[in-house]
């Protein structure tokens, strides 16, 4: 709880041995997106979570406090949204001292995987150095962030680039 710093990326493509990392099933929704406020299932947890903003002047960094549920407060607050539930699987990849969580989203987001690595200092989150198998940085862009998703009107196309 407290302060995330975070880098988010697009994948070139998977890494191999995918099938040997752990996994949690993701389903969030989201109450507002300003200031952002989800609750969210993990596996068999559910908690809701407050994210602000706060990081200075560094789009890598964000408030975040989270507050545990129960299975029944959970559905009754995702009944709530009035956005898409986000349905992912993160996938835990270690790298170095890092773990990065690349999230492969379920419908309507099926084609989009996203990869991110959080750390404990500004300074180290811009001396990152990402994987080959990583593409753009798209940290602090909007389109790509759970809460801009939730709201994406997905019958008229995608802003997202693939």
């Amino acid at each position: 709880m407290g302060m995330e710093i975070e880098r988010k990326f697009t994948i070139k493509h998977l890494p191999e041995n995918m099938d040997t990392y752990s996994r949690h099933i993701i389903e969030q929704a989201y109450l507002t997106t300003e200031p952002t406020i989800r609750v969210r299932r993990e596996d068999d947890r559910y908690y809701m979570t407050y994210k602000g903003t706060g990081g200075g002047n560094t789009p890598l960094a964000h408030e975040e406090y989270n507050l545990p549920l129960t299975k029944q407060a959970y559905d009754t607050l995702s009944s709530k949204s009035d956005g898409h539930l986000i349905k992912k699987e993160r996938v835990l990849i270690p790298y170095g001292k890092y773990t990065i969580e690349l999230d492969i989203f379920g419908e309507p987001f099926a084609d989009l995987i996203i990869a991110e690595v959080e750390f404990p200092s500004v300074d180290e989150a811009e001396d990152f150095t990402p994987p080959d198998w990583f593409d753009e940085d798209v940290t602090g862009r909007r389109e790509y962030t759970n809460s801009y998703l939730s709201r994406a009107d997905i019958r008229c196309g995608s802003e997202r680039k693939r």
